[in-house]
């Protein structure tokens, strides 16, 4: 890894007990049936019953273990060895069938074999990759002929704006633009919980336009069979958003002008003569 992905691994390394203690993740209701994955991401990839499924950057593997619940055969990736080890014990103690595995995922299809009938990774994932070319062509790589690649994501244009605690109005502070550089961060805590005490606090991020996400996609050799945008989120991840009646997450004022989370699914075109 570079010392960009070195730090970032520092930082998800020590969060890992804070974010399975977190009142957000709710690991109690999980392991009392309760599922992790939300309405957009269950109702445009459907039914999932016998199928393999890849979570690329899967944290400490709730929603890999939801999809398993569905009837999905899951692995389930992450570079933080300690969420890996916390996804294997939340799998022993619920009963679930599920396979993890360390790993970057630029490396890992030297860690990997096989291929899989869904790629899938959602909410907060991207911009903590460096190089969407290579990413594409990684999952890709493990997307078999006929199968799909899922992206649940949230909005790059929503994340221009100022996310400081004490912002209440939409206010631009972060590049939309690729540049090559990334934002360098260093905050206290946790999203979970910004009280928590956290020594690695570096970390370091990249904005991916949607058009780099797509172009990346489509060079890496997968037929894009649609991209939808929405104006709510599923998750609070700016300070000037309110969870409405359906649990789902817009924006206090000018709900309904700003997109917060965007979807793609593609697919792996199936080989000639197959």
């Amino acid at each position: 890894m570079d010392e960009y992905s070195e730090a970032n691994r520092r930082h998800w390394d020590e969060v890992v007990p804070i974010h399975v203690s977190s009142e957000m993740y709710d690991v109690a209701g999980f392991k009392a049936g309760e599922s992790r994955l939300k309405a957009v991401e269950l109702e445009e990839l459907g039914d999932v019953r016998g199928k393999s499924l890849l979570h690329l950057q899967c944290q400490f593997g709730l929603d890999t273990l939801s999809w398993a619940r569905e009837g999905a055969v899951v692995t389930g990736v992450d570079f933080s060895a300690p969420a890996i080890k916390a996804a294997r014990a939340l799998a022993g103690e619920t009963g679930i069938d599920a396979r993890f595995v360390v790993s970057d995922v630029f490396a890992l299809p030297k860690n990997l074999d096989g291929t899989f009938d869904i790629v899938f990774t959602s909410y907060g994932a991207l911009n903590w990759l460096r190089d969407m070319d290579a990413w594409a062509r990684v999952a890709a790589h493990f997307v078999r002929p006929a199968g799909t690649l899922y992206l649940a994501e949230f909005h790059p244009f929503a994340s221009v704006f100022d996310d400081a605690p004490d912002v209440t109005e939409l206010r631009v502070h972060y590049p939309y633009f690729a540049s090559g550089e990334p934002v360098r961060s260093e905050d206290d805590g946790t999203y979970t919980n910004r009280e928590a005490s956290v020594e690695n606090k570096l970390t370091y991020d990249w904005p991916h336009p949607i058009s780099e996400v797509l172009t990346a996609l489509i060079d890496a050799g997968l037929r894009i069979e649609f991209l939808h945008e929405f104006p709510f989120s599923m998750y609070q991840f700016l300070p000037f958003t309110e969870v409405v009646a359906d649990k789902k997450v817009r924006l206090t004022k000018h709900d309904g002008c700003v997109p917060l989370l965007y979807s793609i699914k593609a697919t792996k075109p199936e080989v000639s003569g197959s």
